[in-house]
């Protein structure tokens, strides 16, 4: 696994964009904090719908990097949770523009898995991930799934030997005012 690591954080650091797996479904990505290679990513993924990526962290130490108004219930309920959960939280600092909407929030993830835990380790920054497919196109659940306009349009792909045991749906979405209000986005 080592070696598909480096490989990884090789592409990442040089702006590139890697299609990987998680502990949901098979994403592509790259350094959260590279404004050309998100802009590659929305452009392989003909993707209109700009700011609606997500970032996946190492940790909670990681996200506070990142987010600077999270409220501390965000961090209670992503500990508790038993699958999967994207929080979007304000305050978004530090990363790619175009990561950022309006509302200035980020959707962060720690994923459970143990090839993206070894993969944001050796980074150190905050990964996109985002579903690997064309932007209305179905989710691609598998490598086996992901159309070969993705795969050639990435600079690494990882071998689905790492897959792991993925849930193999999106995660759960949900969105976290500063004073603590909640609003689920997707369950």
């Amino acid at each position: 696994m080592q070696k598909a690591i480096d490989q990884c954080v090789e592409v990442l650091r040089a702006g590139g964009i890697i299609l990987y797996p998680t502990d949901t479904v098979w994403g592509i990505g790259c350094d959260a904090t590279n404004e050309e290679a998100v802009q590659k990513i929305y452009k392989l993924k003909r993707s209109e719908d700009k700011h609606s990526m997500l970032c996946l962290c190492r940790d909670a130490d990681m996200i506070v990097r990142y987010v600077n108004r999270a409220p501390g219930i965000a961090f209670e309920v992503m500990e508790l949770s038993d699958k999967p959960l994207t929080a979007i939280l304000p305050g978004a600092v530090g990363v790619a523009p175009s990561l950022i909407p309006e509302a200035q929030t980020l959707g962060v993830r720690i994923p459970q898995h143990d090839f993206c835990q070894a993969l944001l380790r050796k980074f150190g920054k905050p990964i996109v991930s985002t579903s690997a497919n064309i932007s209305g196109e179905e989710t691609a659940k598998r490598l086996r799934d992901v159309v070969q306009e993705i795969i050639d349009g990435v600079d690494y792909v990882v071998n689905p030997r790492f897959e792991g045991k993925p849930t193999l749906k999106p995660s759960s979405i949900i969105a976290f005012g500063e004073d603590s209000e909640i609003k689920i986005i997707r369950q």
